[in-house]
């Protein structure tokens, strides 16, 4: 189980991590227009000190927080999520490659496990773009095993890694629908449809737990 971080101080995450068996690891989440992913794009950072203004000033954040979590529990459990060209909550940017590929190359130094980041067409909440950019770069740049998401299917997934543009390839509302995608997927059995109207509501069951596992009819 991975232990997705939003922003929290790095020793009280070092306790909880180690007096739980339940983690495996910490994703830094620092994409789709959450605290860190604002701080590292232009269209919402307008702060004039250290964390402002220049590129390596606003990943500054980015990557200090990466270093704190990394010294806490080691950088062999540590990966982050980045987003650098989707517009989230209007947090844009104005060179999304330069940034994601100055993040990539930045994030050797302190040699975390992974580096997920989400693909150009996925520019904001559930819509599926045509764009001209391409992950390639920052696949190139980073030295650590690669994740990608946005939009996958099983035969793009499956390309995706046959052309090394990835080392993983990330889903997650297939995922929700599916309890048993990688069945499905070995199998290349039919998926279940995923209900975007259930995602957010409170109910713990409709839209989390009642999706049917393959073969099953409940």
């Amino acid at each position: 189980m991975i232990y997705r971080l939003a922003m929290i101080d790095p020793k009280i995450l070092r306790d909880k991590f180690y007096s739980s068996e339940s983690f495996d690891g910490v994703e830094i989440h620092g994409a789709h227009g959450y605290l860190i992913d604002q701080f590292m794009k232009d269209q919402v950072n307008d702060r004039t000190d250290e964390y402002g203004g220049s590129l390596e000033n606003r990943c500054r954040f980015a990557l200090e927080i990466v270093e704190a979590i990394s010294n806490e529990i080691g950088a062999d459990k540590v990966g982050i999520r980045l987003s650098p060209f989707a517009n989230y909550s209007e947090s844009g940017d104005s060179n999304p490659k330069a940034l994601g590929l100055y993040m990539a190359e930045s994030l050797n130094k302190y040699g975390i496990l992974y580096c997920h980041m989400v693909e150009p067409r996925m520019v904001t909440v559930g819509e599926k773009s045509d764009s001209p950019h391409s992950l390639l770069p920052m696949r190139k740049a980073f030295n650590g095993t690669f994740l990608v998401a946005g939009g996958y299917n099983r035969e793009d997934g499956i390309k995706a890694v046959a052309e090394n543009r990835a080392d993983l390839v990330v889903y997650g509302r297939l995922f929700l629908a599916n309890p048993d995608l990688p069945k499905r997927f070995e199998l290349n059995a039919p998926l279940n449809k995923y209900d975007r109207e259930t995602f957010y509501i409170p109910d713990p069951v409709i839209g989390y737990t009642d999706y049917p596992f393959l073969g099953s009819t409940n």
